[in-house]
């Protein structure tokens, strides 16, 4: 199900609503994993953690999604997809944003912000922000909330334009 709001200018999608634990359910299997980094350096909309933008943030290359993804629009412009991942062996959890190329293709600079939203501690984990840009993949740094509920959660602001463009991923506990 998917609940679109409006909160003071901001558009915020929200899909699903379970709750989850990073550690719980099944993770993808090697095959899966392997055809997710088959992109090699690439960054995907699906999101790639063998991406060279990964790598350069410093996320651990068996991080997978985890929760839902959702979406931020510009009026009905999708414009975003937000997702969290959580990785196994660095024991730690991120947001990340992919670009729609069809609002890249506007030329349109816009600041970004990506990390991992806390429930437990009411804050904005592995914050990462990028500012004038026309980038395309976004990874927050890695949060140390494995252990509390957290949501991925992304950002876009456009100079001269009231409000925020926002999504924010399912609740995982």
């Amino acid at each position: 199900m998917t609940i679109a709001a409006a909160v003071s200018g901001t558009a915020l999608s929200l899909l699903g609503s379970g709750v989850a634990t990073a550690g719980t359910g099944p993770a993808p299997s090697v095959r899966e994993r392997t055809a997710s980094t088959a992109a090699g350096a690439a960054g995907t909309e699906a999101g790639n953690p063998a991406s060279a933008a990964a790598a350069a943030n410093g996320v651990c290359s068996d991080a997978y999604q985890i929760g839902t993804t959702s979406y931020a629009y510009r009026g009905t412009e999708t414009i975003a997809s937000v997702k969290q991942f959580y990785s196994p062996k660095c024991n730690q959890n991120y947001g990340y944003v992919w670009v729609w190329k069809a609002f890249l293709d506007k030329k349109i600079r816009f600041d970004l912000q990506v990390g991992v939203w806390n429930y437990d501690r009411s804050t904005l984990s592995g914050v990462r922000r990028e500012y004038d840009s026309l980038g395309q993949e976004f990874w927050g740094n890695g949060a140390d909330s494995v252990k509390d509920c957290t949501s991925g959660d992304g950002t876009l602001t456009i100079a001269n334009e009231q409000g925020a463009y926002a999504a924010r991923t399912s609740k995982r506990c």
